[in-house]
């Protein structure tokens, strides 16, 4: 069941000022220095840019999805997590390990997802539905979390959907339309769905995508749930950020055309530098290139501003309220564990 799509205003926020040469080593030095000092870790994701990355993994950190980050930042020793990525990964960080100080770049790193899905509306939007069983997306801040029976990413969220179906439960979907949408197309899972969107995946169009495969005609097609029905049923496969980087090593092609955002092809060409890695296009008919595929609130995460948070900190610190985080952990903590159990499964049938 479907409602009107919640289209909220927001102003994307600049980029900061790229450093010189010069200015970049003695940060990325600086940051090294203070990791250390500071028993910190820094835990990126896959779309922030390349070289906060790659600075990540040549500290001892780690880059991935919002998943594996919050996994890590959850088992890792260091007594402070440095997240750059967007703020619900930096509350999740804080909900799963509370004696631990979390860190961003910037606080005001928001996501599309999450603006599209007040609490309170969201709240009431839920009450309207009884005896539903809620699943959100990770994508969400901490009350939407606290709202939730389940929190699920991309990665695990048919796997989830499909298990609370076989135990007959009725489910309220928050808040990707399109995510939702691909679930039930999959599965034929009915699910009343809150109509959120990403601004980056919502931009993908077929039209932009059909004119690429004439320029590329071997090219596979990679594709992230978040995207349109009409852009997924194009693609070759479609899968969450950790699965299309194993697409991209295991698929025969040497071509592919990736529909996600472009941060996500550092870290693809370093797994497959044989190949050719093309950003699908977001400008043409039925698309606005606001975006132009790279989140502008993972663009605003920057080497200086991981400098100034390790320096300081007092403006970049993650705090979430007591009761609201023993209320959101409980059903984050319903997603560790299946997703762990699911990994035990596919570990012992097939290698996964």
């Amino acid at each position: 069941m479907n409602y009107d799509v919640v289209k909220p205003s927001y102003s994307f926020p600049e980029k900061p000022f790229p450093l010189k040469e010069k200015e970049k080593k003695a940060c990325i030095t600086e940051i090294k220095t203070l990791l250390k000092e500071k028993d910190a870790v820094l835990i990126s994701h896959y779309y922030t840019d390349p070289e906060i990355q790659a600075l990540a993994e040549s500290t001892g950190g780690f880059v991935g999805d919002s998943l594996e980050m919050a996994k890590f930042g959850n088992s890792h020793s260091a007594s402070t997590l440095v997240i750059t990525g967007v703020r619900f990964m930096g509350e999740s960080a804080k909900i799963l390990t509370p004696e631990k100080r979390v860190l961003m770049p910037r606080l005001d790193a928001e996501c599309s997802l999450d603006l599209s899905c007040p609490a309170d509306k969201f709240s009431k939007f839920c009450d309207a539905y009884p005896n539903h069983t809620v699943v959100v997306y990770a994508n969400t801040s901490a009350a939407v979390k606290a709202r939730a029976d389940w929190v699920v990413t991309s990665s695990v969220a048919l796997e989830i959907i499909e298990y609370l179906d076989s135990k007959s439960e009725r489910i309220i979907w928050g808040p990707d339309r399109h995510l939702g949408s691909y679930i039930t197309n999959k599965t034929g899972i009915e699910m009343i769905l809150w109509q959120g969107e990403c601004v980056v995946h919502d931009e993908f169009s077929i039209d932009a995508l059909r004119k690429m495969k004439l320029f590329y005609p071997d090219a596979a097609v990679l594709v992230h749930p978040e995207s349109p029905m009409s852009v997924l049923e194009f693609a070759d496969v479609v899968g969450s950020t950790s699965q299309l980087i194993k697409a991209a090593k295991e698929l025969p092609q040497n071509q592919m055309i990736v529909a996600t955002d472009k941060g996500i092809l550092f870290k693809m060409q370093q797994l497959v530098p044989e190949k050719e890695l093309i950003s699908a296009l977001t400008p043409g008919p039925g698309a606005t290139c606001r975006s132009c595929a790279h989140c502008p609130w993972m663009a605003i995460n920057s080497l200086k501003g991981i400098e100034e948070a390790l320096l300081d900190g007092q403006e970049n610190e993650i705090f979430i309220d007591e009761k609201l985080r023993v209320k959101s952990l409980i059903p984050l903590n319903r997603m560790l564990n299946f997703a762990e159990k699911l990994t035990e499964k596919y570990s012992s049938t097939s290698g996964f």
